[in-house]
């Protein structure tokens, strides 16, 4: 059987979820690669090293975002969503996302491309890019389900 996902079963998805697929679109030019992520209160926070992605962003804040829950072929749920980047630039809201990302993910054994700097955000002497702090606002959401 194969069908949509209500709003609850994809909000479940989405927390229960921490590796999504994040789509950026411009310059006629369409750019999707895993993201590291937390959902959390209607937002998808996330951090990013400068570069491609980040860019693109900037230039169209419209983005999508994918995450699926694959037990096997015949056994998987799928939630897209569909909203706006925008760059956490403030001292406050940096801390906050920080903080979401940690709490959200501090379960898991994750590496240092993964890991919310936990310090300032002053350029590493060891890292070439600072981070960028971001949250995609969940402005529309579909999901869909097969169970056999």
């Amino acid at each position: 059987m194969i069908g949509p996902l209500t709003k609850s079963q994809c909000e479940r998805i989405l927390l229960g979820s921490i590796i999504g697929r994040i789509g950026c679109h411009t310059a006629g030019k369409t750019y999707v690669v895993p993201l590291t992520y937390v959902f959390d209160n209607g937002y998808i926070y996330a951090h990013s090293r400068e570069g491609l992605k980040v860019k693109m962003m900037r230039k169209n804040a419209k983005v999508c975002f994918q995450v699926d829950q694959i037990d096997n072929m015949t056994s998987w749920r799928s939630v897209i969503v569909w909203g706006e980047f925008e760059e956490l630039k403030t001292g406050a809201d940096q801390d906050k996302a920080r903080k979401i990302l940690t709490n959200g993910l501090e379960a898991f054994h994750l590496s240092e491309s993964v890991k919310p700097d936990i310090g300032t955000l002053e350029i590493n002497p060891h890292k070439e890019k600072k981070p960028v702090f971001y949250r995609i606002s969940v402005d529309e959401m579909s999901g869909r389900f097969e169970k056999q």
